[in-house]
């Protein structure tokens, strides 16, 4: 059984949405924890944090103040650290567009100086956040997602005698997470005007639950360079307007720079390396550092048909009107009336 007891644990982007999940969810579920370690550059939203995670009450938890474009502070913030959670990231796909070297630097940059930190010190376990426009990506923060996913997968070909596994999850839009358009919508309605960029727009969706839980399960379960991926439901853009102001004017605005219209995260092509494990897919590397037939039989896993893709404009499962406004209250808004 999988725990936490007498483990140091850190988190980058430790005060985003997800990070501020997972900290809770951890020191909830694993009081015995020894260390968690919330890694960020932003001091206001640590300051903040701290407030709602008071170390009189959490003595567990540690506040370091660093950015992962600097490696040596990274290397100094891993020592004593068993298991990483890389959360941090520039996200906003137009300030990538338009800030593409600082989009670089973060998200590629910073993803090889947590490998190499990682190396240099104990670390034995990374789980790497990515998204769903990484896959198949038309925009700058999804091909640096991209890459920064390579990065990761391929550190488990160089780690040598290192017992250390990477691996990374993929995942749609988090409901109510900073910056999303559930929030976007929820304060615009008070103007009675939420803008469409596009009334056939769908997305994947995923609650901060979910994500948190589809992480603990790679930090457990995880035997190096695997990409996970869940199952989950997809959303109409008009359904999540219609659901928060149906009495709203709703112009279309048009597209932003490096949208899609609809969201992949598992394109044909990755088809030929993806497996399904029940409540998640998971694309394996191509020349895996362990025996694939041990993995097929231990978590029961069956390949793919040739060509599957997983897209939020072709999936199976979707959110209705109704159930979005069940989510809402439940996940973003407790006071949420329509």
């Amino acid at each position: 059984m999988f725990d936490l007891k007498g483990k140091s644990l850190l988190i980058t982007g430790g005060t985003g949405s997800l990070g501020k999940a997972l900290t809770k969810h951890i020191l909830s579920k694993y009081p015995e924890i020894k260390k968690l370690v919330i890694f960020s550059r932003d001091e206001q939203k640590q300051f903040q944090m701290a407030q709602e995670f008071p170390i009189n009450k959490y003595p567990q938890i540690r506040f370091f103040i660093g950015d992962v474009r600097d490696k040596e502070r990274l290397i100094r913030a891993f020592q004593h650290i068993d298991y990483v959670i890389h959360a941090a990231a520039m996200k906003h796909v137009h300030i990538a567009e338009y800030n593409p070297d600082e989009c670089i630097k973060t998200n590629i940059g910073g993803a090889e100086n947590v490998v190499d930190a990682c190396f240099k010190t104990k670390v034995t376990r990374v789980v790497a956040l990515s998204t769903d426009k990484a896959c198949a990506p038309i925009n700058l923060y999804g091909a640096t997602k991209l890459t920064s996913d390579k990065l990761f997968v391929a550190a488990n070909n160089i780690k040598g005698e290192n017992p250390i596994k990477f691996s990374v999850v993929r995942y749609g839009n988090v409901m109510g997470s900073n910056g999303s358009v559930i929030p976007f919508f929820i304060n615009k309605k008070k103007e009675g005007v939420l803008p469409i960029t596009d009334p056939n727009m769908t997305r994947f969706n995923i609650s901060l639950q979910g994500g948190v839980d589809m992480v603990m399960h790679a930090l457990e379960h995880a035997w190096g360079g695997e990409l996970f991926v869940p199952k989950i439901p997809s959303y109409k853009i008009m359904d999540v307007a219609n659901a928060i102001g149906p009495d709203c004017e709703k112009p279309i605005v048009g597209i932003r720079p490096g949208e899609k219209v609809h969201e992949e995260m598992i394109t044909p092509s990755d088809s030929f390396y993806t497996y399904d494990l029940g409540k998640y897919y998971a694309i394996l590397p191509n020349t895996p550092m362990w025996k694939l037939e041990d993995f097929l039989t231990t978590f029961k896993a069956k390949k793919v048909s040739l060509g599957f893709s997983y897209n939020s404009g072709e999936n199976e499962d979707w959110e209705t009107i109704e159930t979005l406004r069940k989510l809402i209250k439940a996940h973003v808004d407790s006071e949420f009336i329509v």
